[in-house]
């Protein structure tokens, strides 16, 4: 059930930073874990699920000990040992104070700025493995002299393999004074052989291990999060549940959804509480909408074919009916269906059917799709529903509709309009005739025909007049009056190739 339309009182809501919400377990047991060092604590999830944030919280506590934080960023050729690097650059103490071996002369070429208070350097030696492993026995001296009880790296999974090395080297070499580890990574993004699934196996005796899985929020905490942006009022139970279908309770979604919303002035204040004065659609953030299509540029050409086809379907779909969407076989479709489900992009059930983990996420994909291909792939899907039975006539008009197939539209509009009366759901079956008549070129028999259909169910419909009930008589009379097909100026732009509505 939709929100009330409430009265705008001109209240805009100040947009705030989100609280830091429903992480008080997560928390607790990062704080348990580093009070007994050494210890290697692993952060994973999805992007924007809020590792970052969590982390953050953690270093802000007052009686933080020392941390050495760095982030990997999301170049296309990591640099060798950047973010250690760019970690040892964050210090406050003077490196000339520090007590250090001739060892650390090895440190002159990552550190040329500190060239004058590094010990001279040292001679170069012939075999590669050596050289690394002086140099990170350099590393793991510095950190030590600068007393640092926690390193930090976050969105490891962006790491190059030397820097993924050099934390495995300060694993082994864990004792009671040694820095912690704390990593953070987006588990869909590691590779089968890379160096971090190391990090927890075979390692010294007395080392605290701990794997914090962050998951998505759950609805009281969704609403917590959204009503700490809008001056910690409430918001209502329809947005509460709109706002987590769509954003699938990832935080870094939510905060972005709303910061929209508020720009587009989509939000009111109404008897002590903020509702949307539109439920149907959310658009996509900008941030949202970049990360999942550079998500999806690193995936196959045939991932990227799947994930198209099954943005259009926009509703759980078999292996089957997805391979004849995007044009492949089905043994093509079920492996590139792996390799998106692995990059956390799509979800799968017990019935082996599939769709996107996140409804923005699939809008994001969609409206990347060219609208001249948007018209191909809605044929194709609506070829591919004609295979179910019974057939899910609402779907198929759907499609049939966006690919500019009139005559199949009309055909599953008016049966989806008979099956909605015949479930009492009246309203949906006006929906579909009356869209059926504004944007379609119906022959003048059919729209007769349509056009009785129509009042029919406008006529069944128990609530009290309304703007429903009057765009059924606006639509009939201009059948009435216009027996001709409509000028092809008042067809809406968006026509064919429109975004379907992804509620799931």
């Amino acid at each position: 059930m939709l929100d009330p339309l409430p009265e705008d009182d001109g209240t805009s809501p100040a947009v705030s930073t989100p609280h830091f919400v429903g992480r008080d377990r997560e928390m607790a047991a990062l704080r348990v874990a580093l009070a007994r060092p050494p210890a290697i604590v692993l952060v994973e999830g999805e992007a924007g699920i809020g590792k970052s944030r969590l982390l953050r919280e953690w270093l802000a506590a007052p009686d933080q000990r020392t941390a050495l934080v760095s982030v990997c960023p999301p170049l296309r050729e990591s640099l060798t040992l950047g973010p250690i690097v760019d970690a040892f650059r964050g210090i406050g103490r003077p490196v000339s104070r520090l007590r250090l071996t001739e060892l650390a002369g090895a440190l002159r070429p990552l550190f040329p700025e500190w060239s004058s208070d590094l010990p001279p350097a040292l001679p170069p030696l012939d075999d590669a493995k050596a050289a690394r492993h002086r140099l990170f026995r350099a590393l793991d001296e510095l950190l030590r002299a600068l007393r640092v009880d926690v390193l930090v790296l976050e969105d490891a999974h962006w790491a190059d393999e030397v820097t993924l090395e050099f934390l495995l080297f300060v694993a082994s070499r864990q004792q009671s004074d040694g820095p912690s580890l704390v990593i953070s990574y987006r588990p869909e993004e590691v590779d089968a052989g890379s160096l971090l699934l190391r990090l927890t196996s075979r390692l010294p005796a007395g080392v605290t291990q701990l794997r914090i899985a962050l998951a998505p929020m759950r609805p009281d905490d969704t609403a917590a999060l959204v009503s700490s942006m809008l001056d910690g009022n409430p918001i209502s139970q329809e947005f509460t549940t709109f706002m987590h279908e769509r954003t699938g309770g990832v935080p870094l979604v939510l905060e972005e959804s709303v910061r929209l919303m508020c720009d587009r002035a989509d939000l009111v204040f109404r008897d002590g509480q903020w509702v949307r004065l539109k439920l149907r659609k959310l658009q996509v953030p900008p941030t949202v909408r970049d990360s999942t299509r550079e998500r999806v540029g690193r995936l196959s050409p045939t991932a990227q074919q799947v994930l198209r086809a099954a943005a259009t379907l926009a509703e759980r779909s078999s292996v089957a009916t997805i391979a004849m969407t995007a044009g492949l076989s089905p043994a093509v479709c079920r492996g590139a269906i792996a390799e998106a489900a692995d990059a956390g992009l799509l979800d799968g059930d017990g019935r082996g059917q599939w769709r996107f983990r996140h409804v923005l996420a699939a809008t994001a994909v969609y409206e990347a799709i060219q609208l001249t291909d948007r018209r191909h792939f809605h044929l194709l899907a609506g070829r591919a529903l004609e295979d179910i039975h019974p057939p899910p006539v609402a779907r198929l008009a759907h499609h049939f509709r966006e690919a500019g197939e009139t005559r199949s539209w009309a055909r599953y509009a008016e049966q989806g309009a008979e099956l909605a009366m015949a479930s009492g759901d009246h309203t949906k079956a006006v929906d579909l005739l009356v869209d059926l008549f504004s944007w379609s070129e119906l022959a003048p028999a059919d729209r007769a025909r349509v056009a009785r259909i129509a009042g029919v169910a406008a006529l069944g419909r128990r609530e009290p007049v309304d703007e429903v009930y009057h765009r059924v008589i606006r639509t009939l009379r201009s059948v009435l009056e216009t027996p001709v097909s409509p000028p092809a100026s008042r067809r809406r732009s968006e026509t064919p190739g429109s975004a379907p509505d992804h509620r799931g």
